[in-house]
């Protein structure tokens, strides 16, 4: 009887795992080009700049700027993710802090009922935008920038016709109401809006990671037609995103009037188109259906070192558009590329 001998046969090796969760986790991130941009700026100018601009002082500075963009630009996101504009929330802050100044300033009303108001006539105009995008087809882009010049003019108007002016001052009468401190208070070289711009930015994070809300917008921006088939009531998303860009504007209206003690009907002139390149900034799809509030706070915020970073630097301010338009040219590209390799990486 014979005993054979089983020599070890050869085996193949395993198969290495891609690491999915790592750096392929990290591409698929639409904020991570606005991330990486706001790094690099703080960096350029806190290296050109010097201690001016990275001190507690300068960081209040351009901190609030970015607050009062970010307010906004985040639920501007959320539009542009549900696949719609907003146009008008440039014309919305000078209607609104025109709202307050005339009516605090000019009619001696009390403050907390003009500003209340003030919010009712933005809900209504938002109101508006959306009923008409929904019940006419016609692009959002196109109803709300005949909002933007007709909410312009008429706040242009209506001023003229009731003060004679385009100023309108508060002559300290909003001093000491609950609101003014509530909407305008600092500590030390820090704004409130710094903390309203943040609170807003972890709730609307909350509404899109954690709502059916959240997913209805991001339904509505993917596909329409199969997220109405899906239940998804695409009509009222849309309203009420109009609704809150709207909103959005109004609260820097009223801060910056109650901040400044005075109305212009110019303020806000070309903020809507900072929102916009701040959202995309952020990684959010001209499209819909692709972006991240977190990404257009961080755009926003990059937009606001660069505004005034540009001042400590001591440069030509007249270079700040020159920088937005490059920039806006570049997040784009990067955010093609950033999902492009997400892509391949699945």
């Amino acid at each position: 009887m014979t005993s054979t001998t089983t020599t070890p046969s050869k085996t193949t090796p395993l198969p290495q795992r891609r690491p999915v969760a790592g750096v392929a986790g990290l591409l698929r991130r639409p904020e991570l080009g606005a991330v990486a941009g706001a790094l690099g700026v703080y960096l350029l100018f806190t290296v050109v700049a010097g201690n001016s601009f990275s001190a507690l002082e300068g960081m209040g500075n351009w901190l609030t700027v970015a607050a009062e963009l970010g307010i906004i630009a985040v639920p501007v996101a959320m539009l542009m993710i549900s696949g719609e504009f907003d146009l008008s929330v440039g014309s919305m802050i000078g209607a609104a802090g025109m709202i307050v100044a005339v009516g605090v300033g000019h009619y001696g009303w009390p403050v907390a009922p003009t500003v209340l108001l003030a919010f009712a006539f933005a809900l209504v105009i938002g109101f508006c935008n959306g009923v008409l995008v929904v019940m006419t087809g016609l692009p959002s882009f196109i109803v709300t920038l005949a909002t933007l010049f007709l909410l312009r003019g008429l706040t242009i108007g209506i001023s003229r016709a009731t003060t004679a002016s385009t100023n309108v001052s508060l002559d300290d009468a909003h001093q000491g109401s609950f609101l003014t401190t509530f909407l305008t208070s600092t500590s030390g070289t820090f704004s409130i809006e710094i903390l309203w711009w943040l609170a807003i930015t972890a709730l609307a994070t909350w509404v899109m990671l954690r709502s059916r809300f959240g997913n209805w917008i991001c339904a509505t921006g993917g596909d329409i037609a199969a997220a109405r088939n899906s239940g998804v009531k695409v009509d009222r998303v849309r309203i009420v995103l109009f609704m809150a860009t709207a909103a959005g504007a109004c609260l820097v209206g009223v801060m910056q009037v109650l901040t400044f003690g005075s109305g212009d009907v110019l303020r806000g002139d070309q903020q809507e188109l900072q929102t916009v390149i701040a959202a995309v900034v952020g990684g959010c799809l001209l499209t819909g259906g692709y972006g991240t509030v977190v990404g257009a706070s961080f755009g926003a915020l990059t937009i606001g070192m660069a505004s005034l970073g540009i001042n400590y630097a001591g440069w030509d301010p007249d270079w700040f558009k020159a920088f937005l338009g490059a920039m806006l040219l570049l997040a784009v590209m990067a955010n093609n590329l950033i999902r492009k390799k997400a892509l391949e990486s699945r």
